[in-house]
């Protein structure tokens, strides 16, 4: 019963997620293609790393990742900043545009929990909360090693 409740919820997300996506494609509000979107979605939660790591997180060669940012970067939704530490090293950084893009998802999230709050009383938020804390520990724990999750 948990994992058809939580395989309902994720699903419910992504589906309004890709809605939403082809949506603005629909009304060529964007300029990405599937496979940018997703690469896209990917760095940004990666919090800015570098090609190399965004190539080895999704297991692709250094110059397919680098084509994909390339194409990203012209499209501008993306930016090169070079690191502050290593003059050598770029990290990825997303644009504004992408930011305005990403609302899609992000403001569905905040009218689900703001629906959550008309529903549920405090303690019962909490129990949510921490179980969700907890999840997300959880997931993909080989994330930890690159770096932290954007939320």
């Amino acid at each position: 019963m948990l994992e058809k409740s939580f395989s309902e919820v994720y699903m419910k997300f992504k589906l309004h997620f890709y809605k939403s996506l082809f949506e603005k494609i629909q009304n060529r509000e964007t300029s990405l293609t599937t496979v940018e979107t997703f690469c896209i979605e990917i760095i940004y939660a990666m919090n800015n790393p570098t090609v190399s790591e965004f190539a080895q997180f999704i297991q692709i060669s250094s110059p397919n990742a680098a084509y994909k940012v390339n194409s990203l970067i012209k499209k501008g939704y993306l930016r090169k900043v070079q690191s502050e530490s290593d003059k050598r090293e770029y990290h990825l950084e997303v644009t504004e545009k992408y930011l305005n893009y990403y609302n899609i998802s992000s403001s569905y999230v905040t009218n689900v929990v703001n629906r959550m709050k008309d529903r549920f009383d405090d303690e019962q938020l909490k129990v949510f909360e921490d179980v969700l804390s907890i999840t997300a520990k959880e997931l993909m724990t080989e994330l930890d090693e690159i770096s932290e999750i954007k939320v």
